[in-house]
């Protein structure tokens, strides 16, 4: 498996501070928004390209915001015109369907909403835990029994 380099931190560090600087107004409005926590992109690793056309690997992960946890793919350095509205994501545990966001900034996004209620978390501590766990859950077969050690 492919380990993140730091090009790929700062890609990560930068989505997460747009995706808040687009949406933090609308947030606010949501009866469910939680100020203690704010915009991460957390527990990424790559997973093989589902497009024919890409020779690039997905980067797949957990999206953090005040109000919700996403399931997020980014897709590499493919042309706009052949991104679809929708990515069917097959990961160990089962198949999800993702839908596009083009950000401002020319970047684009698959999501998934995962969690949309996030008010009893008390810290992005929490929330990062969280998303470990949800990210570690998605990764595994649903068939899997747990390893004992």
């Amino acid at each position: 498996m492919r380990t993140l380099a730091p090009h790929d931190y700062e890609r990560l560090a930068d989505l997460a501070v747009h995706y808040r600087d687009i949406h933090l107004r609308s947030m606010k409005q949501k009866h469910h928004f939680n100020p203690r926590l704010g915009v991460d992109a957390l527990c990424f690793q790559f997973l093989e390209a589902p497009f024919k056309e890409q020779q690039e690997s997905l980067l797949v992960g957990a999206l953090i915001t005040p109000c919700a946890m996403w399931l997020v793919a980014l897709p590499g350095a493919i042309q706009q015109e052949l991104l679809t509205t929708t990515l069917r994501l097959k990961l160990p545990s089962g198949v999800y369907s993702l839908t596009l966001e083009q950000l401002p900034d020319g970047n684009a996004l698959y999501k998934r909403i995962v969690l949309e209620d996030l008010t009893d978390l008390d810290s992005m501590q929490e929330a990062a835990r969280l998303a470990q766990r949800m990210m570690g859950q998605l990764m595994v077969p649903p068939d899997a029994s747990p390893e004992v050690e």
